[in-house]
């Protein structure tokens, strides 16, 4: 298939998972709302999240598939086993020193992550919590480097598929808690947990399943070092302090966080709304450009990596721009219809609403990162990205701890944004002055036509939503706000695309045309 039948098809699943995950969330506001628990249950759910980044997306996707991908184009299937066995042997034993170095030490480890957390109960209950979902980690470090071998492969039905499993093992446990309406939040964070930990031991069994049946499952074994595995190690370590220090932005954004009632939730649930563009677009692109380049740059097919880049970048812009536009002009909206009930209620929506604007600016960025980064990792070079990563840590330390104490989280949410944006402009400053990636003028009229048919979008978007205040006021039947707020998106939709294609920055029939080519 051709690259951009690859990404529609990681992209159509990860939306099936996002539209899952969207119901799952809705659930989880209307069972933790915003509150004491609910602060709890998101820092516990950020610790392991914040370590399973560090080793599967830090090492495996940034080191681990271009070497896999070399071995597999150059000394065939055997080779490149023989390097997953050796590889993931090392992971499993880093994976396993981890777990039990944090169950043990958890409690220490909390007053650390949340040191504002001055209420002992709302402490333990995160001590507890954390307990529980740091095995989590184990299960999705395992599938991802499991996928990472299927994408490779050119096998990205399974591990796109996989977080629906997640979803759905959430929404069985969510969907009785919701209909017993338990009083204590502390018990419904606890069922919450336990279904997080088993949607991970479904995903981890899916994935595996689908590396069975490619005859491609590495053997486990003990790990001994050797030339490759040193060449892994010199590699991935960069690549681990690149997502280490990433890491550190949610570390610090979630300790200054937990110094203000409530802030970690709302966070949360601005971050769960812009993630759905940011999975569709960026992790999608990303997924299926990593292998994609790493096999063109091992083949010495240089123009055809060009072009995979070029088309990648054309694309992100294209989505990821009206994508911001919208979350931002219709942030009150779209909080209000998927997160207000139960728990959940008018006070909530505003704050959310709040930090969704602050985020929704910063996702092209965020996928700008995924679509240029792969330059780099791809030519096996995984130190720029670490220093830039850096930087942009800095940046996003400093700019928080000015903008908290009079912005709040909506604080939080802008310096994530603008610290964003430098990392992205770094990179395509340094690929473009290696010679590795160009804008010619005509590509420079396509993006600047992209932005501003997205601005023209978000005007309409957001005089529609103002004209229907009455309907999106609090309380109002939920099936009329749903259905308004629909078919204001697909009016937006329909304005943006006609926009596009009428000034000429994406024929729409040369748009169709790519998505059913075939690959030669």
């Amino acid at each position: 298939m051709s690259l951009y039948r690859n990404f529609l098809s990681v992209g159509g699943l990860t939306l099936v998972s996002r539209i899952a995950g969207f119901a799952r969330d809705a659930l989880m506001a209307a069972v933790l709302g915003i509150g004491p628990a609910a602060d709890a249950f998101n820092a516990a759910f950020r610790f392991p999240n914040l370590f399973r980044r560090l080793f599967a997306e830090g090492a495996f996707n940034t080191a681990f598939v271009p070497m896999f991908s070399t071995a597999l184009e150059t000394q065939g299937e055997e080779a490149a086993k023989l390097l997953a066995s050796r590889i993931m042997s090392w992971l499993v034993a880093a994976i396993l020193v981890v777990t039990i170095f944090a169950e043990i030490f958890m409690e220490p480890l909390m007053r650390v992550f949340v040191p504002g957390f001055d209420d002992p109960e709302k402490l333990a209950l995160t001590v507890y919590l954390s307990r529980i979902m740091f095995p989590y980690l184990a299960c999705m470090s395992l599938m991802a480097a499991y996928a990472g071998i299927l994408n490779t492969l050119g096998r990205f039905f399974a591990s796109a598929f996989a977080p629906i499993i997640l979803n759905i093992v959430n929404i069985a446990a969510l969907v009785p808690l919701a209909i017993l309406v338990l009083e204590d939040k502390a018990d419904i964070a606890f069922w919450v947990a336990i279904a997080m930990l088993l949607g991970g031991v479904a995903q981890l069994a899916l994935v595996y399943g689908a590396v069975r049946r490619a005859n491609f499952v590495p053997r486990l074994g003990i790990p001994w070092p050797n030339a490759e595995v040193r060449r892994f190690w010199l590699l991935a370590i960069p690549a681990i302090l690149a997502g280490g220090i990433t890491q550190i932005n949610i570390l610090v954004g979630t300790a200054i966080a937990s110094s203000a009632d409530n802030a970690i939730s709302v966070l949360s649930y601005a971050d769960r709304l812009y993630q759905l563009p940011l999975g569709i677009i960026g992790i999608a692109i990303g997924t299926v450009l990593l292998p994609e380049l790493s096999r063109h740059l091992s083949a010495g097919r240089n123009a055809e990596a060009a072009q995979s880049q070029d088309q990648s970048l054309l694309l992100s812009m294209l989505l990821s721009m009206p994508a911001a536009a919208a979350l931002a002009a219709l942030s009150v909206p779209i909080v209000r219809v998927l997160f207000e009930r139960g728990a959940f209620d008018a006070s909530a929506t505003v704050p959310v609403a709040e930090a969704l604007v602050g985020y929704a600016w910063g996702l092209p960025a965020f996928v700008l990162i995924r679509v240029l980064q792969p330059g780099f990792f791809s030519r096996k070079d995984t130190i720029t990205p670490t220093i830039f990563a850096g930087l942009s840590v800095l940046a996003n330390i400093g700019i928080s701890l000015w903008l908290f104490p009079s912005l709040q989280h909506v604080g939080i949410a802008l310096a994530t944004t603008i610290s964003s944006w430098l990392n992205a402009v770094l990179l395509a400053l340094f690929l473009a002055r290696r010679g590795y990636f160009a804008l010619p003028a005509a590509s420079l009229r396509k993006h600047l036509l992209t932005i501003a048919s997205s601005l023209v979008m978000a005007g309409v978007l957001y005089l529609l939503a103002q004209r229907a205040t009455a309907i999106f006021a609090p309380g109002a039947p939920f099936l009329t706000q749903a259905a308004a707020l629909f078919a204001i998106c697909v009016f937006g939709c329909l304005v943006y695309f006609t926009l596009v294609h009428i000034t000429g920055a994406q024929r729409l029939g040369m748009l169709a045309s790519r998505l059913r080519r075939k690959r030669a």
